[in-house]
């Protein structure tokens, strides 16, 4: 018998990778325990690789003496082993779109990234983008627009899947920046924040959103103006 996956995670306020492996594996409906390494404490480095097996990175998949890591990898575990959960779209041609829009985000759009960081206990409301955020912004609309138009939403292949899995911390760096966005995909990013799996990863995040004050702390001291980050649905 197959040993009950553990997924490893980081943070639930900090950590985007978590947050996505652990999307996929839940939308598929798939059993699973979690572990959770806090990210940025002295020997966080040594607690994750003893937890994901040597491998250093979160989120880890273990299943039995397997460890599974990256998320895209995870994705595509868990869309294996529950092919009919829709992680990605049926048709061949939107089921590769959707496979290069959660590789292109994966790989990519560094600047919003680097600049906006996934922070669950604050909101930075007259943050102000420069330019290489505009930039991937202007990216990200486009190619949103793009899938919103084929399929008519309120995701971006109609249903939720593992694309949309990926873009979820898209959503919360918009919402926690201030960030500009089309009514369109304005209208995506509430979607996304409103599914009931990214509710419950907040409404778990605001459990632990007084620690690590140090990350905190450096936003609030670069000139942003830190607020209350409410449980989504009221806000």
């Amino acid at each position: 018998m197959v040993a009950r996956p553990v997924l490893v995670i980081g943070n639930r306020t900090y950590s985007s990778w978590s947050l996505r492996g652990w999307l996929v594996m839940a939308q598929a409906g798939l059993s699973f325990d979690e572990e959770m390494v806090w990210l940025d404490m002295p020997d966080h480095k040594t607690a994750m690789r003893a937890a994901t097996g040597g491998v250093g990175t979160v989120p880890t998949l273990r299943v039995g003496d397997v460890c599974i890591a990256d998320s895209l990898a995870i994705a595509e575990y868990a869309a294996e082993l529950a092919p009919d959960a829709g992680l990605w779209p049926k048709d061949p041609m939107d089921r590769a779109l959707a496979r290069s829009l959660a590789a292109r985000m994966h790989s990519g759009f560094t600047n919003l990234r680097r600049e906006c960081p996934m922070n669950l206990s604050n909101r930075f409301v007259d943050f102000k983008p420069d330019d290489g955020v505009l930039a991937d912004l202007a990216v990200l609309q486009t190619a949103w627009a793009d899938c919103l138009n084929r399929s008519a939403g309120p995701f971006l292949f109609g249903g939720f899947g593992a694309v949309d899995a990926f873009f979820a911390p898209v959503a919360i760096r918009v919402y926690g920046f201030n960030l500009p966005l089309s009514p369109d995909c304005m209208a995506y990013v509430d979607a996304l924040l409103d599914h009931p799996l990214v509710q419950q990863w907040i409404a778990a995040a605001r459990l632990e959103q007084d620690v690590q004050r140090p990350r905190t702390d450096r936003l609030a001291s670069g000139g942003f103006t830190p607020g209350d980050w409410p449980i989504l649905r009221d806000r």
